[in-house]
């Protein structure tokens, strides 16, 4: 006799086995072959026909209940089990053994199920320690009772149907471990995509923020001078808002793309709202399409932190195939005003592409930024 499992149900999405809805009824089906020992009972006098029945029926009992309470007696990662599959292990050992005691030999086959649930209920030694105790037992008792002859045939039986539960176990061991390892890949991949969201979106709110507050500012100062120019200044925050809304969106939905000539552009706008003189690079078709996106978020990252924090009067962007740069006259300050999070972001991007970030003093005395790829 063999156990059949559907170890397909023992399995949860988080890798933790599940309770199957019918795992009784799949353990159940080989109980068929208790009906030899159960006729057997039945044509034997009393006492011996209620004492064996009863002992049946507790044993099918005991041995449903071990798959019908899945997942609390179904074996764990460590070598800890629960006190209800020990329980029931012993408890089928007892029963099987008061069934042969009553019938006799021709029901030797019963330790089959005792095999069985000491496989799947006991830690992996545990386990096999009783496996070969069934085997040697049942083969010393054909030897030394009397009138009882040595069939192999029962030995195998045990050793094929332990043998069977066994590579089940290690079947569901396995799932256990890939669901686990799915688990742990689609966590990763969820904090990646935190960590790009928030990036993209200190980078986008950051930069646009700077921009719009400088240019609300410069316009109050111009309601008075220049109502014209304020005006101007107040169409070109409207616009900044709506701009980076959907920026926003766009970050939000995955498909955010920034690239270099947008960023040179935007700088030279903010920096001008903020008074500072701008030094930039006339043109950059030297650079390789790949780095563009990369150099885009370094202008607009260390240009937010110059308007943002620097009190400059001069800002230059320097750019070169390989190397983007942006110094300023201000406080040689390396704080981006987010605890860091612009600069570590920046960093994580530039080792994506396999380059370098660097901050210090610029030679005006103020700020550098550097990128190299």
């Amino acid at each position: 006799m063999a156990l059949v499992t559907n170890h397909e149900q023992l399995q949860q999405e988080a890798g933790v086995p599940r309770r199957p809805r019918h795992a009784w009824l799949w353990a159940g089906i080989w109980l068929v072959y208790a009906y030899y020992p159960a006729a057997d009972a039945w044509h034997r006098p009393m006492p011996q026909r209620a004492i064996a029945l009863a002992a049946l029926a507790l044993f099918a009992a005991t041995y449903l209940v071990a798959f019908a309470l899945m997942p609390r007696t179904l074996p764990g990662p460590g070598p800890a089990r629960p006190r209800l599959a020990y329980g029931l292990a012993f408890l089928s050992a007892v029963l099987a053994t008061v069934v042969v005691a009553v019938l006799g030999e021709a029901n030797l086959p019963v330790y089959v199920y005792v095999a069985v649930l000491a496989v799947f209920l006991l830690p992996a030694r545990m386990g096999a320690g009783v496996l070969a105790a069934l085997l040697v037992g049942t083969l010393l008792g054909q030897l030394l009772i009397p009138g009882w002859h040595v069939d192999l045939s029962v030995e195998f039986q045990i050793f094929v149907g332990g043998g069977a539960m066994w590579a089940v176990i290690q079947i569901i061991g396995r799932n256990r471990a890939l669901a686990l390892a799915h688990q742990e890949i689609a966590r990763l991949a969820a904090d990646e995509e935190r960590n790009r969201l928030a990036r993209d979106l200190h980078d986008i709110l950051g930069h646009s923020l700077t921009v719009v507050a400088v240019k609300a500012e410069l316009a109050g100062r111009l309601v008075q001078l220049d109502p014209d120019r304020a005006e101007q200044e107040i169409r070109d925050v409207e616009r900044l808002a709506r701009d980076a809304l959907g920026e926003v969106r766009t970050a939000v939905a995955g498909n955010r793309e920034v690239t270099l000539a947008t960023e040179l552009a935007n700088a030279r706008t903010a920096l001008a709202a903020a008074g500072i003189d701008a030094e930039l690079p006339a043109a950059i078709d030297d650079v390789p399409t790949a780095r563009r996106e990369l150099f885009g978020w370094v202008v607009r990252e260390g240009v937010t932190n110059v308007v943002r924090h620097s009190g400059a009067s001069r800002c230059e962007v320097q750019v070169t195939p390989s190397t983007v740069s942006i110094h300023d006259d201000g406080r040689p300050s390396t704080s981006d005003g987010g605890g860091g999070r612009g600069l570590a972001g920046l960093r994580e991007r530039a080792a994506a592409a396999g380059g370098a970030l660097r901050i210090g003093r610029s030679p005006e005395g103020g700020f550098t930024l550097t990128v190299t790829v």
